[in-house]
């Protein structure tokens, strides 16, 4: 019998939700959402990286839901979300606003948090209209908006057109990834974690990114070789944090500083010192101060 796609106990483990839906986008994708918390507290919305699921938020869903109404859903053909036909920006951008459609009354605002991918779904979604409706600030975690496969590091060359060329071959593979071994967490390990990740944290992220289906991990990674949303980030206007690890291979900290200086609102650039892409499993107390900071100081104000 296969182990679920995500750890079933201590801190990683994705906890009940006191309300699951569908959100339907505009290409009639279903979406699978989640609601934990009180109904009338403040809003934040979450939303994964490339080969996740809203499992690998559980440790900021588990806090945040003290204080806070968190809604986080599965992006299209990840998690309990079924495959779809359309993989691009744009559709990243139609699930996030559907999703936020479906949750948020009109005229209510969030903290949208997005992680890699999701942090990409942030910025395609800018200059939406019911994106700038229901959004009082962001969190970019561990994200890029242009030149992924260029920049990463998971291949030890030099810069250049052979290390760009075998780190696409190596990120849009279409074999299956298989089980989780002791031999595939030490290579997600490399390619997406800091040095000193935990056992438990790598075990949390392995269960997750090895229960995405392949068809999925590579229709997204073609997505993701050919990103350019720099000309969006001109769009988000509202109060935006960024967050990276200094260690991350696959977006690393130059993307964070990039989007920093070229965000309009940009409230604070955070470098994790040790911390490789998966920084909300890695350092989940950073990230989720992160969302309480730009709650207090940015969501409070709209709703008052």
């Amino acid at each position: 019998m296969s182990r679920p796609p995500y750890v079933t106990s201590g801190p990683y483990a994705p906890p009940a939700a006191r309300r699951e839906r569908v959100a339907v986008s505009a290409d009639g994708s279903r979406l699978h959402v989640e609601e934990h918390g009180d109904e009338g507290a403040p809003a934040v919305v979450l939303a994964h990286g490339w080969t996740c699921s809203t499992a690998f938020w559980a440790a900021q869903i588990r806090e945040l839901s003290r204080d806070h109404r968190v809604i986080a859903y599965d992006q299209r053909g990840h998690g309990r979300s079924p495959a779809a036909t359309r993989y691009d920006t744009t559709a990243l951008a139609d699930d996030l606003v559907a999703v936020m459609g479906a949750t948020l009354v009109p005229g209510e605002r969030a903290v949208v948090a997005g992680h890699s991918m999701g942090g990409m779904t942030i910025m395609a979604a800018a200059g939406r209209p019911e994106f700038a409706e229901h959004t009082a600030a962001a969190l970019l975690c561990s994200t890029g908006s242009a030149r992924l496969v260029a920049e990463a590091l998971v291949v030890p060359l030099r810069t250049g057109r052979v290390r760009t060329r075998i780190t696409g071959a190596v990120l849009g593979a279409r074999a299956p990834l298989g089980p989780v071994t002791p031999v595939a967490k030490r290579v997600l390990k490399y390619a997406t974690m800091g040095p000193g990740s935990a056992p438990d944290r790598v075990e949390a992220c392995a269960r997750i990114v090895h229960g995405c289906p392949t068809g999925v991990r590579y229709a997204w990674s073609e997505v993701l070789a050919g990103l350019d949303l720099e000309a969006n980030l001109a769009a988000l206007t509202v109060p935006t944090a960024v967050i990276g690890g200094k260690d991350d291979r696959l977006t690393p900290i130059v993307h964070a500083r990039g989007l920093a200086a070229a965000l309009p609102h940009c409230v604070g650039l955070t470098e994790l010192t040790g911390m490789g892409h998966m920084t909300p499993i890695e350092a989940p107390e950073a990230v989720t101060n992160a969302v309480r900071e730009l709650s207090a100081h940015f969501l409070k104000e709209v709703t008052q």
